[in-house]
């Protein structure tokens, strides 16, 4: 119990400070930093997602109970909160877009924060994903920062942080694509929850590989592609595979991108390679575009590629 109170404390001394300075409401306290206690827990206020990356609990009930116990105590402990607020979930390898599917929870209750300029609608309970990929933070800062007066094309949009970021940020109109229309339902509420009309934007429920072929007619500035790792969705006309597929992703991209544009692509894919045929200057980015409560977690790489002649 020790070890795990500690570290939670020195992690907690380390980020709480910078964010609070920063107004930041929900980040990643600890990343199965040690082995006895494979979990992910992330904070949203004073509302804790602890997630078990471990065993199945039917291996050993026992030891898996007794350190679900011990980290709800640590947690109670260091951040004063009551019980209630620690929900737990276990998060295994994923195949597609369970990762999205609805769970059974007792409350539907949503949950609105504050990421600096920037506020976002969370649902700690129906999702496995809470709505908000908190390792993107830095990019949205970028978009917030460069987008003014820009097109911006955001592919897999999912609940639309990244587009409230560009359209925050002054962009002249942002296209969100994303297949659910439960999500971009959820991506206008989060227009709204920032002041920004989304009837001055474009939402659009395609599958985005087959949106990608025909001749394209009309450019953008910017384009953000960030493709889940796999995919078998009833609603695509095909598997999607990150890996097999990045390459005809990115050159669709570029096709619809203006001279000079940039692409930012991201994947959240283990061992990732970028295709060497891809005829393009590939920057990569990861490095500031990883947070720093998910430093060296592995949790994604990035690249930013301009359109050249």
């Amino acid at each position: 119990m020790s070890e795990l109170l500690n570290r939670l404390q020195k992690n907690h001394r380390r980020l709480a400070a910078q964010f609070r300075s920063q107004n930041i409401e929900a980040w990643r306290l600890y990343s199965q930093d040690i082995p006895a206690y494979p979990y992910l827990i992330d904070l949203y206020k004073n509302y804790v997602l602890f997630y078990d990356q471990g065993r199945e609990v039917e291996e050993e009930p026992e030891l898996v109970a007794r350190h679900h116990g011990e980290a709800r105590k640590a947690l109670k402990e260091i951040l004063q909160i009551p019980d209630e607020n620690i929900i737990l979930k276990r998060r295994q390898r994923q195949q597609g877009k369970e990762q999205y599917e609805v769970l059974e929870p007792e409350t539907d209750e949503v949950l609105r924060i504050q990421e600096g300029p920037l506020h976002f609608e969370v649902n700690l309970y129906k999702y496995l994903d809470t709505g908000l990929f908190l390792d993107h933070r830095p990019l949205r800062r970028e978009l917030m920062r460069s987008c003014t007066g820009k097109k911006v094309l955001n592919l897999f949009c999912y609940t639309g942080s990244l587009s409230v970021a560009a359209a925050k940020g002054g962009a002249s109109d942002v296209l969100s694509i994303d297949m659910s229309n439960t999500y971009l339902q959820w991506c206008r509420r989060n227009f709204l929850l920032n002041d920004i009309d989304y009837h001055r934007h474009r939402f659009l429920q395609a599958d985005v590989v087959a949106w990608l072929e025909p001749i394209p007619e009309e450019r953008f500035d910017v384009i953000i592609l960030d493709p889940p790792s796999f995919s078998n969705s009833k609603r695509m006309e095909d598997v999607l595979d990150v890996q097999r597929d990045h390459r005809r992703l990115i050159e669709g991209c570029l096709d619809r991108l203006t001279m000079g544009g940039k692409l930012y692509f991201s994947t959240n894919k283990r061992k990732f390679k970028l295709d060497p045929e891809l005829e393009v200057i590939a920057k990569e980015i990861t490095k500031w575009t990883v947070p720093p409560d998910f430093a060296d977690s592995g949790i994604h790489r990035a690249w930013e590629i301009v359109k050249t002649p």
